[in-house]
């Protein structure tokens, strides 16, 4: 496997740094955990294509392009709240 480099702004590399080293990995080994965890677009319509399968095979719902969107908006909204509290706790400290 050979080595690329890759360019972030310096605070960047300093956040991964310390989430590997409180993680007790290496930077590497957190890129890589990264890279492994994070889907592509294709793999999320994949993925979703499936979930939407299987709901409709075991528990014959077929969900909707209106539920989905209405699922993502309620997704991003509590993703956001979550970021707040988070942000929030940060600089409280």
């Amino acid at each position: 496997m050979s080595d690329v480099m890759i360019r972030v702004p310096a605070e960047v590399r300093d956040q991964l740094a310390a989430v590997a080293e409180a993680r007790g990995t290496s930077l590497r080994a957190l890129m890589q955990e990264i890279a492994a965890q994070t889907l592509t677009p294709e793999q999320i319509m994949e993925r979703a294509d499936r979930t939407r399968a299987i709901l409709a095979e075991r528990f014959g719902h077929y969900v909707t392009d209106e539920e989905s969107a209405e699922m993502r908006r309620k997704m991003r909204e509590a993703t956001a709240a979550h970021r707040a509290v988070l942000a929030e706790a940060e600089s409280s400290r």
